[in-house]
């Protein structure tokens, strides 16, 4: 792939996923994907090498993620954790697409830290920053949370169990998986909702969880 990044083009391959970008939508996109890929050339933050692959493999997921998240009813105010957050995926792209909460990207590691608060201060994203450190270490004024999510954080057991203590009382936890809905789901949790979409060949799952 040897095609230059550019507004247009990021319009015409997200329409071939499927996906009709508004203007503004594409521009904020292109700005992430031009800042990824030169970060990336400096340190290994994603695995894609190319504009086209991160956006087909990675902020695919993103766009997919804002509608499944839409209906979900949080005020301004209310916290949102993405624990984990190492280049900003799926949260840097989910706030073109799903602007609702106040948005904490939860990243212990100081470089990928630094790239997204350049990223949200040059894409002037609202609502949206970096809490650099540890999940155990998260000031209390950022506690509790409306919905905790993670990209890949850990194994999803796992992260139901570090993540529900962030929880208030009518909070929500968002798994994002490779594989279908579970049918055993651990004790003290309930399914509320699931949904699946296709990345290239593949499905990816959302599934939303709450005590």
């Amino acid at each position: 792939m040897s095609l230059s990044l550019s507004q247009d083009a990021v319009m015409d391959l997200a329409l071939d996923c499927g996906r009709n970008l508004s203007v503004q939508q594409a521009g904020l996109v292109t700005t992430y994907l031009q800042l990824l890929e030169k970060w990336n050339r400096k340190m290994n933050l994603v695995g894609p090498r190319d504009w086209q692959t991160m956006l087909t493999t990675l902020v695919i997921d993103s766009w997919n993620l804002g509608d499944f998240l839409g209906d979900l009813d949080l005020g301004d105010d209310d916290r949102i954790l993405d624990l984990g957050a190492g280049a900003g995926l799926p949260g840097i792209p989910l706030r073109i697409f799903w602007g609702k909460g106040d948005y904490v990207l939860v990243e212990p590691r100081h470089k990928r830290a630094m790239f997204m608060q350049t990223a949200i201060r040059t894409m002037a994203l609202a609502r949206t920053r970096v809490a650099s450190c540890r999940v155990e270490n998260l000031p209390p004024n950022d506690l509790p949370a409306r919905l905790v999510l993670s990209r890949a954080f850990c194994p999803w057991r796992r992260f139901l169990d570090i993540a529900g203590p962030l929880l208030q009382e009518d909070g929500v936890c968002l798994v994002m998986a490779n594989t279908p809905e579970p049918t055993q789901i651990p004790t003290g949790w309930e399914l509320k909702r699931a949904t699946s979409y296709p990345v290239g060949t593949d499905q990816r799952s959302f599934w939303m969880f709450a005590r």
